[in-house]
């Protein structure tokens, strides 16, 4: 006997950032699916799937909210279900990778925390991840199988664009983020300068030189995250004293941990614009943050992704770190 069977797609959503999960599932055009995720009283995370999952590809939204290790083993346990529940691919789209920033050896005797995530992620039996913005790109080479990597740099370029700023510069805060400050010069036409940081302790940033005319400029400072914002805030006040006029910041992974939001109110920054790729509490919600949705994104990548079709081609290339 000879059957044809169809694929068919599921998009379940952790508990970290529900909402975003349930958006990208409207934009796929599929309910999102019936999970059970719940706590022991001893803090062990407890999940069933509510309905059949056999023989389907499963995507599960799961980014690394606070607090991280939980979102993480939630992760881990939900794919392990679907694994065991028979699903035919399984799928973390994980928007903000947890623990990416530990992606090497910087002095003696650390873990490399980021290839450790990509085993467990392996193990618990994921087939494939979907991620927004690493903050290193050889991430992708922990995993021994695809990582599609997509970016939010067009959703950010197009909102600077709508600005309509004159006397543009795009600013790297530091090194590493020069190829993505590249891209975005090249998108919007116009320069591009570099700042050279130093970090004399951890969660610690300090601006030493600018690489580049600022002098007279509105500047657009790029970054794939915003952490304690020390980073940020440091290079708008030395573009500041090096003659810049207004300061615009953006980055996709809005961490903003501690008094971050705080320190961004007081800064000289104009307007600090992020995605959702992580859930903006209400107390960080300030008027000089604006949120833009990666849903759409998330959403035609997985459309992308199940009907085996280029998801380079979804970011017009940007995608390679």
């Amino acid at each position: 006997m000879r059957e044809v069977t169809r694929k068919r797609l599921m998009v379940f959503s952790g508990t970290a950032y529900p909402e975003l999960g349930e958006e990208v599932a409207t934009g796929i055009g599929v309910t999102l699916g019936a999970a059970e995720v719940s706590r022991f009283s001893n803090g062990e995370i407890y999940v069933r799937y509510l309905e059949s999952v056999r023989g389907v590809d499963a995507f599960v939204v799961q980014t690394c909210a606070e607090p991280v290790n939980d979102t993480l083993m939630e992760l881990l346990i939900m794919i392990d279900a679907l694994k065991r529940a028979s699903a035919k691919r399984i799928t973390a789209v994980m928007p903000y990778y947890g623990y990416s920033r530990q992606d090497k050896k910087t002095l003696a005797r650390e873990s490399i925390s980021a290839h450790l995530v990509a085993d467990v992620i392996t193990v618990a039996g994921a087939d494939r991840v979907i991620s927004v913005d690493l903050h290193a790109g050889q991430i992708q080479g922990f995993f021994d199988f695809p990582l599609d990597h997509v970016t939010a740099l067009p959703l950010l370029a197009s909102y600077v664009v709508q600005k309509n700023l004159s006397d543009l510069v795009v600013v790297s805060p530091d090194a590493g983020r020069v190829k993505v400050a590249k891209r975005l010069s090249d998108r919007l036409h116009v320069p591009m300068a570099i700042m050279h940081k130093r970090r004399p302790e951890k969660n610690v940033a300090e601006i030493v030189h600018v690489i580049g005319e600022v002098e007279g400029m509105n500047c657009v400072l790029i970054d794939d995250m915003v952490d304690t914002a020390s980073t940020m805030v440091e290079a708008a006040d030395a573009l500041k004293k090096y003659g810049a006029k207004e300061i615009y910041a953006c980055a996709t992974h809005p961490i903003l941990s501690g008094s971050a939001a705080e320190r961004i109110e007081l800064s000289s920054i104009e307007e600090l614009v992020v995605t959702n790729s992580l859930p903006l509490p209400p107390e960080k919600k300030i008027d000089k943050i604006t949120v833009l949705s990666i849903a759409p994104l998330l959403a035609n990548t997985i459309t992308a992704v199940f009907r085996e079709e280029s998801v380079s081609e979804i970011v017009g290339g940007d995608n390679q770190t």
